[in-house]
């Protein structure tokens, strides 16, 4: 694209920005409307209209014109959105303010609300009441009382394993689960995830808990900022604590067992191969919510986030083959189709933020994801290759631009190019 083309379009984003953030400017109770007790069968006529006129509208959303692939057939999602992660361009989506139960996606809003206030090092013993309230079939990581894990562990924990132990110990650590739910609340509004209301941190199915394709989208990008949340969601097996046990000479001993990331793109399954250039973020399960999934994947250059939420169909790891159905389309699509939408930035977005001025993946207070001793050293990150070229400017670009490059003014939001993943030299091929 040449520079002349790059500055039009940018233009039209600011633009399109300057109008949305008009639309924001609505009150909250037209933007957000209380979470119903339970959510229709069918899409309401009027949802949110965050990000753009026509995410509010039920019904597919997409400009089709020449050139631009059809969507693929036989998709039985509820809601789904594809966006470019990077542009915050919303190339199509479908249902995507649609107020539905999210299951365990909901930890990534847990994730990026909590994970910066513990370094992966600080240790936590487990006492019975960091436990209590578990629901019924609750997944877990196997946390046990009386033992002791590091913040990295737990949050391996969350991530890998979906562990619901895991979240209530991070929340009985960050003041209760009261205080913990009263804080992600804060922060979907304040990224502008105003479908998102939050009941249990868990996403274990709770009456008035709810969140959208939309929303979940805009919280998997806002977490992708944060360094540790990149390691942890992109982090296919790792060790995590056993219980302590006396050996055969009355030793007290404590071993490790293997714990594999339920993102089956990620993992891959018998019906399914690991997603190429996936990197993260989030899958869920309840009997409410069906089957939920928000994922992040690169291809030359380019980073979609495709959220998927309760398929129809009731087939095998259908979730993810409709997400992955989804990027082959919005890879082909992307720089072809126009834009039907956007993704709001957070309201805090800051005039005088400068591209590469403060990296906020180093949220968590570690420095380096995943540093605490044998856990880091257990952990088995996404393998990657470097970039075709293989050149170290590449690899220093890839570094320095990992901050947010954000342009305020009069509503315009525009997001630096290499955001939110500068570390995808460990993406999968």
């Amino acid at each position: 694209m040449s520079a002349p083309q790059k500055t039009t379009r940018r233009s039209l984003l600011v633009t399109s920005a300057m109008f949305s953030s008009l639309a924001l400017s609505v009150p909250v109770s037209y933007a957000a409307p209380s979470p119903s007790p339970t959510p229709s069968a069918t899409p309401p006529a009027n949802m949110s209209t965050v990000g753009g006129e026509r995410l509010g509208q039920p019904g597919t959303q997409v400009e089709l014109a020449s050139g631009v692939p059809v969507l693929p057939k036989d998709l039985s999602a509820r809601s789904w959105i594809v966006a470019d992660a990077e542009s915050g361009e919303v190339l199509a989506a479908h249902n995507a303010h649609w107020r539905l139960a999210p299951a365990s996606t909901m930890k990534m809003l847990f994730a990026d609300t909590v994970l910066p206030k513990f370094p992966s090092s600080t240790k936590h013993k487990v006492v019975p009441s960091d436990l209590a309230g578990l629901g019924s079939g609750s997944s877990v990581v196997g946390i046990k009382e009386d033992e002791t894990y590091t913040v990295h562990d737990l949050w391996l924990g969350v991530f890998l394993a979906s562990g619901n132990d895991a979240v209530r110990v991070l929340s009985a650590m960050n003041g209760g689960i009261e205080a913990t739910v009263e804080q992600m609340n804060e922060h979907a509004e304040e990224l502008q995830a105003l479908d998102t209301h939050v009941v249990s941190p868990d996403g274990y199915d709770a009456p008035r808990q709810v969140s959208s394709a939309y929303d979940l989208t805009l919280i998997a990008r806002s977490g992708l900022q944060k360094k540790d949340f990149r390691e942890y969601c992109s982090t296919v097996t790792a060790k995590f604590p056993g219980e302590t046990k006396k050996n055969k000479k009355g030793k007290s001993v404590r071993g490790a067992f293997e714990i594999q990331n339920t993102n089956r793109l990620l993992r891959g399954d018998s019906d399914i191969p690991v997603y190429q250039g996936i990197a993260g973020v989030k899958n869920g399960y309840t009997s409410k919510a069906g089957y939920t999934f928000t994922g992040v994947a690169e291809r030359d250059g380019r980073v979609l986030l495709v959220t998927v939420m309760n398929p129809e169909k009731d087939e095998h790891n259908e979730v993810y083959k409709e997400t992955a159905k989804l990027f082959d389309w919005g890879f082909k699509a992307a720089g072809k189709v126009t834009p039907v939408g956007e993704l709001v930035p957070p309201k805090s977005a800051e005039p005088s933020a400068q591209p590469g001025a403060n990296d906020p993946g180093s949220g968590s207070g570690s420095g380096e994801a995943g540093g605490s001793g044998d856990g880091e050293s257990s952990q088995k990150p996404v393998v990657g290759a470097a970039a075709e070229g293989g050149s170290s400017g590449i690899g220093i670009a890839l570094g320095v631009t990992g901050g947010l490059l954000v342009l305020l003014a009069a509503g315009a939001f525009l997001v630096n190019r290499r955001w939110p993943l500068p570390d995808l030299v460990r993406r999968r091929r």
